[in-house]
C-alpha cells in the first residue's frame, strides 16, 4: 500500500499543494481538511486517527507529541509512521522528501517508526 500522509496544522499551508504538484495522485491531507481531524484536535485523538486511517504524520510538534506517542504505544496503539520536520527546511525540499518516500517505499515499512525529515 502506498504511503498516505497527514500534515500537521502548524506546517505551512503551501506544503500540500507543493507535494501534489510533484504528483497529484499522492494521498495527502492537512489537519482541517474535510476528511482529516479538525484544527485544534488534541494529540491523542490525532494519533488514534492516524492508526485508523493508516496515515503517516508529518509534524514539527516536538513539545507535546513525543509524550503522547509514548502513551499511545504503551496502550497497544500503533502508528503508520511519523516524520519530525527539521527546522529551516524549505517547503520545496520537504515536498521533494515526501515525494521520495511515497515513490520508493510502502506504508507498511513505516509502521511504528519515527524519523527526521530531511533524512
Amino acid at each position: 500500500m502506498k504511503v498516505r500522509f497527514l500534515i500537521d496544522e502548524n506546517l505551512s499551508l503551501g506544503l500540500k499543494p507543493a507535494v501534489l504538484h510533484l504528483d497529484p495522485t499522492i494521498d495527502i491531507l492537512r489537519m482541517g481538511d474535510g476528511k482529516a481531524p479538525p484544527l485544534g484536535t488534541l494529540d491523542p485523538n490525532v494519533l488514534s486517527y492516524l492508526e485508523l486511517s493508516q496515515r503517516l504524520l508529518v509534524t514539527n510538534n516536538r513539545k507535546s507529541m513525543p509524550e503522547h506517542l509514548k502513551e499511545h504505544w504503551a496502550t497497544g496503539g500503533q502508528i503508520w509512521g511519523l516524520f519530525w520536520v527539521r527546522p529551516k527546511i524549505t517547503i520545496g525540499k520537504l515536498a521533494q522528501e515526501l515525494f521520495m518516500v511515497w515513490e520508493t517505499s510502502e506504508a507498511e515499512e513505516w509502521i511504528n517508526l519515527t524519523d527526521w525529515i530531511p533524512f
